[in-house]
């Protein structure tokens, strides 16, 4: 049994009548409080006229005084009414406006009350069953904070009864359960009458009759000796439920019996003269019915006793086709069961396989975050390093062709590409650096990368030479940086494991076309040598040979990425050692060749990419030295700039001063480069705005896009490639 909606809510009405009158409000609310009594009782009584009247007056004076405790009760009441007399829908409508307003309060037993009342809408007529059952519980939530055993009782009564009305029994025996738990805190007879009939209807499922009929009638001992109006409903469906009982078990006689008192409470409880002659009418029809189905089982137990033994050799087949399928069942049930292991073990593989997925995930976005910020930390300074530098030739052009001078830059450059390369190693492993070709002296690069080493072959007493063969092209298309990077690793290692020795690097020309030549290129030295069994070794990431002496450690990383970039370069590496012989390492790469005419005009060109005019360039950079690095190149061009030190000055400025461009820092404080250029396009103002920053381009090109920028250079540049973009963006 369940308690019947329409009558439990006059429960948590009254309750809530009961706590009222312990509370103090003022007269107003007093009033208010009255009218909602009233109202309730009305509706207990049928009277909806008198009810819906009062509890409108109710809501109408309780929002004049914007008493959101109250306003809930009154949509509450109005709610109640709908829903006695058989309008659910338009019930959950106000039932949901008392929910919302008792949201606002902090009394939990109002929002308890019509948490249940929305599950009695929902769950009554079968409008939404499983909203109705999640109304349910989350009002038994509410029930339980108030800890008041009477309320947590009819609660989990409800959730048992509107389970076992849709016969998911399981579902709703625990919350029959914790009714039970909670029944001898009190002394409800209603939900004593409630809690035993649903434990009838509940071992009438598992046909454990004796039990079944044991709680029906304690059910029905309590609703016939108190005999009021009240109990009746309940009552009324204990019979109910106990007549549908005894008919499943085929007793007619009893299930006839506890019908007929059905009903007759049924016509005393509704008392309603237009309906008493078709539910008299009803009753007979179902009696006749009963008595039918009795006459009619009588024959057909007669008519098996006289065919019983006709049907002897059925029933031996039959019993032979249920063994049959006992055992079909018998095999299915371990195959199930084997069934449920594996899919128990596969289950537990795949929660350990999204673990380890989830960590790897963390790890490799740590991973990246760390290669982010360290590329960004180390590339600032960098840029102050390349920078300062340029500005000293400019200033001192007496040493602008020293080779110390181009030693400190070629080597500052080389550690940022070094650097870039270290942090990115992983990049390199996907194949996402891209070679960049221009038009340069091999010759002199080689030269270059030896004089910038000669501090290294000093230290250890070593020859280091260049034997460079006079057949190669002065001028080849490569990637500048990428082939220095490649040499600058293989003299610098051939040169720490080296005493007292030699490192000769040799360039032979191959094969020599219109427009390309092959070049054999090789590095060798007499030092320590690498045994056989360790040559494959040196070409792992982080793998180091052990050594006997600790001024040979490193990172590991230089030879695994030398390799790669060999084969950026579309060769291959090979390395021929001896231990306490010495080590040669060869390769072979094919490059465009460029005529002298050439470079002339590329060198021509970056003196010639000035604007011709005087451009008003607004700064944005809040690091000192890169602000004084980068006003020397906009001064070399004839540029004008204003500095400011972050994003905000920036945007005040602009109010009241217009400017060609504006090259903007990302990494800044109190507001980043991005978001300085989202206000700044707020404002209406159009001016092309460049990216200057240390951050790798790949990683931030989305966010200059959102942001509106218009360009980028990554730190540190080139000044010509910085001012090609402002010629292209200004004009």
């Amino acid at each position: 049994m369940r308690i019947v909606p329409d009558r439990f809510y006059f429960i948590f009405l009254l309750l809530s009548f009961q706590w009222c009158f312990s509370q103090e409000p003022t007269v107003s609310k007093k009033s208010i409080q009255t009218k909602l009594n009233e109202a309730s009782l009305a509706l207990s009584e049928l009277d909806a006229d008198k009810s819906l009247r009062l509890s409108q007056e109710a809501l109408s004076e309780a929002n004049s005084i914007n008493d959101d405790e109250l306003i809930a009760k009154a949509y509450n009441v109005i709610a109640s009414n709908f829903l006695e007399f058989s309008d659910s829908k338009e019930s959950i409508t106000y039932y949901e406006k008392a929910l919302f307003h008792a949201k606002q309060t902090d009394n939990d037993t109002i929002k308890d009350w019509i948490y249940n009342n929305l599950g009695n809408a929902y769950t009554y007529k079968d409008i939404d069953f499983n909203k109705g059952i999640n109304y349910y519980k989350q009002g038994l939530v509410y029930t339980e904070k108030t800890k008041n055993p009477i309320q947590i009782t009819y609660n989990a009564l409800n959730i048992s009864g509107a389970y076992f009305d849709r016969k998911e029994f399981d579902k709703g025996f625990p919350f029959l359960q914790k009714a039970n738990k909670y029944i001898g805190q009190h002394n409800e007879i209603e939900a004593r009458i409630t809690l035993f009939s649903q434990y009838g209807s509940y071992y009438s499922h598992l046909k454990q009759n004796e039990k079944a009929e044991e709680n029906f009638k304690k059910a029905i001992s309590y609703g016939e000796h108190e005999k009021t109006d009240l109990l009746d409903s309940y009552l009324a469906e204990v019979y109910n439920d106990f007549s549908k009982h005894y008919f499943r078990n085929k007793n007619y006689e009893l299930a006839y019996h506890y019908l007929e008192l059905y009903h007759v409470l049924e016509d005393k409880i509704y008392n309603i003269e237009r309906s008493k002659k078709a539910s008299s009418y009803e009753s007979k029809i179902q009696i006749d019915e009963f008595k039918r189905q009795i006459s009619d089982i009588e024959q057909e137990k007669e008519q098996k006793t006289k065919s019983l033994q006709k049907t002897q050799i059925i029933v031996f087949l039959f019993v032979i086709i249920f063994l049959i399928l006992l055992l079909l069942i018998y095999s299915l049930f371990k195959n199930n069961n084997t069934k449920k292991v594996s899919n128990k073990a596969l289950q537990f593989a795949n929660y350990e396989l999204q673990i380890a997925k989830d960590k790897a995930e963390e790890s490799t976005r740590l991973k990246s975050q760390f290669v982010s910020t360290i590329s960004h930390e180390l590339r600032t300074p960098l840029y102050g390093v390349v920078g300062i530098t340029d500005i000293i030739a400019e200033e001192h052009p007496e040493i602008k062709n020293s080779p110390y001078l181009k030693s400190l830059k070629f080597s500052a450059q080389y550690l940022l590409s070094l650097v870039n390369d270290i942090l990115q190693v992983y990049k390199i492993s996907e194949k996402k650096i891209v070679l960049i070709n221009s038009g340069f002296n091999l010759e002199e690069e080689l030269n270059a990368i030896l004089g910038s080493l000669q501090f290294l072959a000093f230290k250890n007493n070593n020859e280091i030479r260049l034997e460079f063969d006079e057949n190669i092209p002065k001028f080849i298309n490569s990637d500048k940086v990428r082939l220095s990077q490649i040499f600058m690793n293989l003299i610098s290692n051939s040169l720490k494991f080296t005493e007292e020795g030699s490192v000769i690097i040799k360039a032979s020309l191959v094969e020599k076309k219109s427009d390309f030549c092959l070049i054999h290129f090789e590095v060798n030295d007499n030092g320590i040598g690498i045994s056989k069994e360790d040559h494959e070794k040196i070409f792992e990431q982080f793998v180091q040979i052990e050594r006997r002496d600790d001024d040979y450690q490193g990172t590991g990383l230089g030879l695994p990425i030398v390799k790669k970039l060999v084969h950026l370069f579309g060769s291959e590496i090979q390395l021929e050692s001896e231990e306490k012989k010495g080590t040669k390492i060869s390769f072979d790469i094919s490059f465009e060749t460029v005529n002298e005419a050439t470079i002339t005009i590329i060198d021509e060109e970056k003196n010639v990419s000035k604007s011709n005019r005087k451009l008003q360039v607004l700064l944005v950079e809040d690091n000192k030295i890169n602000q004084i690095v980068t006003q020397k190149i906009l001064d070399s061009f004839g540029y004008i700039t204003t500095i400011v030190n972050n994003g905000y000055d920036a945007v005040e400025l602009l109010k009241i001063k217009n400017f060609d461009i504006i090259l903007m820092d990302i990494n800044m404080p109190k507001i980043n480069g991005f978001e300085t250029s989202i206000l700044i396009r707020s404002l209406g103002i159009n001016t092309p705005i460049v990216a200057l920053t240390a951050f790798d381009k790949q990683e931030i090109v989305g966010q200059i896009k959102s942001s509106s920028m218009n360009g980028i250079i990554v730190k540190p540049f080139e000044s010509k490639a910085l001012n090609d973009l402002i010629v292209e963006l200004v004009g």
